[in-house]
């Protein structure tokens, strides 16, 4: 298992040594490490899909293996990806569970992130879990039901005036002796674990022909194409989908990194989770979304709240921000053409906003 920066050539043994970013030139890092083209029958999805992991977390909660629901719509085949369903009530905690179990590995005794929520439920919970202790930095803007659920989980709590000042907060803490710092908007580890929900896909349904992301720090979006292609080398499939990300008006980095301009719209405040301004990885998402034929859809609060009604009437009770994959949906769906199968994944639970 070895540290790699595509940017300037720097390699590391990754089974010693943590580093959440480059240490020669800053840039985010990749993680290389043999892959198996093969799947087993376990109900657990690290045993399940250890061929394509670097390793096996010793202790897990659950997560992973969410479920497939199919509708019919418009003359489109919508899969829905319950990944709200994780136990700490988002798809982070499969990106988590990878990145708390190495911290434990490599033996640090604190774990350290930077959140607008759902990432800080998710490493209170798996840091608790292996006894480690957590410091989440949160904005207090943050919904008051996320910061409950941290500190409930045993998580100590800091609150910054913004997402980008909780970026900044936890500089002070970074090098200190024994602190874990997450990272996740850099880390390989999430990007790797979010990769088993294409693997769970593919066992499930077969290859669909899009799929629309939610776009923050653009983990999700790479992980899942990375999946993907992995499938197609290992022989699984002949082709990949579509890849379309989705932003805010508010905030859109990877649009901006795709097209180099940013459009004018209302405001996307609603869809607090992809709130990041600065993602390390905003050029390689958008050389993965332009790679596979796809685009960035924006979209404002007035179709994040429609879409949000419309899918808790559906029975999906998600946040905010996982709708704005189904608002995506409605503004390009007469583009897509009739028959065509269309993967959402529902990145978070909507019952932790209603506190």
């Amino acid at each position: 298992m070895k540290w790699r920066c595509n940017y300037c050539g720097f390699e590391g043994d990754a089974s010693r040594t943590y580093y959440w970013r480059c240490p020669r030139c800053s840039s985010p890092l990749s993680l290389d490490y043999p892959v198996e083209c093969e799947f087993s029958s376990s109900n657990v999805v690290w045993e399940r899909y250890s061929g394509f992991t670097p390793f096996k977390p010793s202790k897990w909660r659950g997560e992973g293996l969410t479920p497939l629901v199919s509708e019919k719509t418009s003359g489109h085949t919508l899969l829905f990806k319950l990944d709200y369903l994780n136990p700490g009530g988002s798809f982070k905690d499969r990106g988590t569970a990878l990145s708390i179990a190495y911290a434990y590995m490599l033996g640090y005794k604190k774990t350290l992130v930077d959140t607008s929520g759902n990432t800080g439920i998710s490493v209170a919970l798996y840091s608790k879990l292996y006894g480690l202790e957590p410091t989440i930095v949160m904005p207090k803007t943050a919904p008051v039901g996320k910061k409950k659920a941290v500190l409930k989980l045993g998580g100590r709590l800091v609150e910054a005036e913004s997402r980008t000042a909780a970026t900044q907060i936890v500089e002070e803490y970074i090098g200190e002796p024994g602190v874990y710092y997450v990272g996740h908007l850099w880390s390989p580890l999430y990007i790797i674990g979010h990769a088993t929900i294409a693997y769970e896909v593919y066992e499930d349904y077969g290859v669909p022909d899009y799929v629309i992301l939610p776009i923050g720090s653009g983990g999700l979006l790479l992980g899942v194409v990375y999946s993907f292609e992995k499938l197609r080398e290992c022989g699984f499939m002949e082709k990949t989908p579509r890849i379309i990300g989705v932003q805010g008006y508010s905030c859109q980095p990877v649009y901006r990194a795709l097209y180099g301009v940013e459009e004018k719209g209302e405001d996307s405040t609603l869809a607090d989770g992809v709130m990041v301004y600065n993602p390390p990885r905003a050029g390689e998402v958008a050389g993965k979304i332009r790679e596979h034929g796809g685009d960035v859809v924006l979209v404002g609060n007035t179709e994040i709240s429609r879409a949000h009604s419309e899918l808790w009437q559906m029975g999906f009770l998600v946040e905010p921000t996982s709708a704005i994959v189904y608002a995506a949906y409605w503004r390009i769906r007469e583009k897509i053409p009739s028959n065509s199968s269309i993967l959402m994944v529902l990145t978070g639970s909507g019952l932790k906003t209603l506190l």
